[in-house]
């Protein structure tokens, strides 16, 4: 039942109600509403068993196995949030002085220096604010070097098969053309294809080692060494960085920036939209274009650098400090691991992965790489189901959450036909592994006995399954009463 099914008139949950608003003297009479909005009215204990519900139909890493590949859906500890929620952090105002700041701001520097050590950059900028603006960041960056030089002929990126989707999109912002690299049957670059590409045009190549192939390119060093010898420079895409962390840094593979999905690796619970951080590292060439602010130290005072310390960046990206509280989780978490535990993050995620790759090969399932070891995630094809049983990739996806289970990510990689991802990540253990392995075997029994039980799930869950499409061309999510309120417009 909606909350506003269950609205009794009159009905109120005032004792913790904040003060009751007065609205501005400076709003128009015009722009006032002539009608109080029609919000629900019930009691605190409705309201509270009404989202309490809700929350327990989600599917979320505190209650399911989670294997979205690609984004690394992982336990986080929960020390990291209370330390990020400490009243002085909480408490500090975003425009407090320096002088009245030195705590935060001695945590950012340490982030900072942390995270240079761990990827192998010269500097770190915190600001960018998720993802998808840290690469958009680091694509504007090439740009700022390229035209620092005079060389404003290179316009185009070139991008992996591959790569994630927002790759494209933020070569594409930054007012670049993009020209795409196939993969090999092996699942790394094609290095011919790359040589033709590669140009008096090129400004740079974006792509992650381990892709999102879920294999490590072997031959990055040649990749490096072949667009830097164009004029052309290396962007890392960090959605895959706790495959490696502690065991390759991409400033040695080569590459000139990077973007860290704090989110992913470092401690934030991660999906439902956010919240996220993106920092990025750079080679010295490009540590004069990183985003500002960033965190400066003379011995123990620590200070904000800005546009008249850094002339040539390329400017803010965020308000403020960017996202103060993910970056504080990722500080904590970086403490709470130390060195020796980073390693143990890439150990763990690489093993999970390659057992459950191993498992699911013997119950008979397809490896897309089966002659390459896997990093933190790889790839099964049902090409083989489908063709054989009529029992595609998304009917597994729908059927696992019967059995709860979020389903992998599904369809991507393009290049891989009916591809599911898998991401185990290294917070998960081998009996919950083995139990994703006996679910997976029980769903492929039904594609061969009961396809249409696989093909019309899910049949355990609030909702059935959508069309998609339908539900993506006339979404609709707003509640409308039977019977509204005379001169209700709402």
């Amino acid at each position: 039942m909606l909350l506003f099914e269950q609205s009794v008139a009159g009905r109120r949950a005032a004792a913790q109600a904040p003060r009751q608003a007065v609205a501005p003297d400076d709003i128009p009479a015009g722009q006032l509403r002539a009608t109080p909005p029609a919000l629900p009215e019930v009691s605190e204990l409705q309201a509270v068993r009404h989202y309490t519900r809700l929350s327990q139909k989600n599917f979320s890493i505190d209650t399911h196995f989670y294997p979205l590949g690609s984004c690394t859906m992982k336990y986080n500890p929960r020390g990291c949030q209370e330390i990020a929620a400490l009243p002085g952090f909480i408490a500090r105002h975003p425009l407090a002085p320096e002088r009245h700041s030195q705590g935060i701001l001695a945590c950012f520097h340490e982030l900072q220096e942390i995270l240079k050590d761990v990827t192998g950059m010269a500097a770190v900028s915190l600001s960018p604010a998720a993802g998808a603006q840290g690469e958009f960041a680091g694509v504007a960056m090439i740009r700022a070097y390229h035209e620092s030089r005079g060389d404003t002929a290179r316009n185009e990126i070139l991008i992996p098969d591959a790569a994630h989707g927002t790759n494209p999109a933020s070569a594409i912002m930054c007012g670049y053309r993009v020209r795409e690299i196939p993969t090999g049957a092996d699942g790394d670059i094609d290095l011919d294809a790359l040589a033709g590409a590669l140009g008096a045009h090129t400004a740079g190549i974006m792509l992650t080692n381990p892709s999102t192939l879920g294999v490590f390119d072997r031959k990055i060093e040649r990749i490096a060494e072949m667009v830097h010898q164009a004029g052309g420079l290396l962007y890392y895409d960090g959605a895959n960085l706790n495959a490696i962390l502690g065991k390759v840094r991409p400033g040695d593979m080569g590459f000139d920036v990077i973007h860290m999905n704090l989110h992913k690796t470092f401690s934030t619970p991660h999906g439902g939209g956010g919240p996220g951080a993106g920092p990025v590292g750079v080679s010295a060439r490009l540590e004069p274009f990183l985003p500002i602010p960033m965190v400066g130290c003379n011995g123990d005072d620590y200070y904000w650098l800005t546009e008249k310390e850094r002339p040539q960046s390329i400017g803010r990206l965020s308000a403020f400090a960017g996202n103060a509280g993910i970056l504080l989780r990722a500080w904590a978490y970086a403490r709470m691991l130390g060195r020796d535990g980073m390693h143990r993050v890439a150990e763990f995620s690489v093993l999970n992965a390659n057992y459950l790759m191993k498992r699911l090969t013997d119950a008979g399932f397809q490896a897309a790489y089966p002659e390459r070891r896997a990093t933190h995630e790889f790839i099964i094809t049902l090409k083989r189901e489908a063709a054989e049983l009529g029992v595609n990739t998304m009917d597994f996806a729908k059927r696992l959450l019967d059995y709860g289970v979020h389903a992998p990510t599904t369809y991507f990689p393009l290049l891989i036909p009916e591809c599911l991802l898998i991401e185990p990540t290294e917070t998960e253990d081998r009996r919950t592994l083995d139990d994703f392995v006996t679910i997976m075997q029980c769903i492929a029994g039904e594609a061969r006995e009961t396809p249409e039980v696989v093909k019309t799930a899910p049949h355990k869950l609030p909702v059935k399954r959508l069309d998609d499409v339908l539900a993506a061309r006339q979404l609709d999510l707003r509640w409308r009463p039977e019977n509204p309120p005379p001169g209700s417009s709402d």
